[in-house]
């Protein structure tokens, strides 16, 4: 027999809201991007989300906490396997979608500074990884594997250098010397990419 009676939370239990924990999560982005991480408080970031601090408390224990929770959940969303049928499309379609991702106004000031930090703050350092590297490497360990099998590229092709090659370059422009892609530069990148790992 069921219980009629709607069960009640449990006394002095808080509800999180999901819409001020996304109002926090967008505040932290445009605070880190604002005044980059070393600089970055709770007080602005609820000052930005239009809440009091404790909401954010509520939800992280500190900066550091809520800066590594906003930064792996990139990492669980991953990044699209290509499936273009060729070796030179599957990497012109990486390359399109990381650039487009370093090109972001946002992204294009939190990433350096989170590289930064994570020189100080071994968390940061394997969040950043996971987030920067591992993605990304799931999907090029696809594109070589599909590659291997079409006849593309000889047995034994590493995934690691393969990236390396292909998106190595693009973190440079980007993010290091912060300069903007030269008209065709990915179809140029990539081609060259794909000329290496067939050497």
């Amino acid at each position: 027999m069921t219980d009629p009676t709607p069960r009640r939370a449990p006394a002095g239990a808080a509800v999180l809201r999901e819409d001020v924990t996304e109002a926090i999560r967008a505040a932290v982005f445009e605070e880190l991007a604002a005044v980059g991480y070393a600089r970055m408080s709770i007080e602005g970031i609820a000052r930005r989300a239009g809440v009091g601090k404790t909401a954010v408390y509520r939800r992280w224990k500190s900066k550091l906490a809520l800066v590594l929770d906003l930064v792996g959940a990139f990492a669980a969303q991953g990044l699209p396997a290509p499936a273009s049928g060729s070796l030179y499309g599957d990497v012109r379609a990486l390359l399109e979608v990381a650039s487009h991702a370093l090109r972001h106004p946002v992204a294009s000031q939190v990433i350096p500074d989170l590289l930064v930090e994570a020189a100080r703050h071994p968390e940061i350092a394997e969040t950043v990884k996971t987030v920067l590297l591992d993605g990304q490497q799931g999907v090029m360990t696809q594109i070589v594997r599909e590659a291997v099998a079409r006849g593309e590229l000889p047995e034994g092709t590493d995934p690691g250098k393969a990236l390396d090659l292909v998106v190595g370059p693009l973190y440079w422009r980007l993010v290091v010397v912060r300069t903007p892609l030269p008209k065709g530069y990915a179809d140029e990148l990539a081609r060259s990419a794909v000329a290496a790992l067939r050497a």
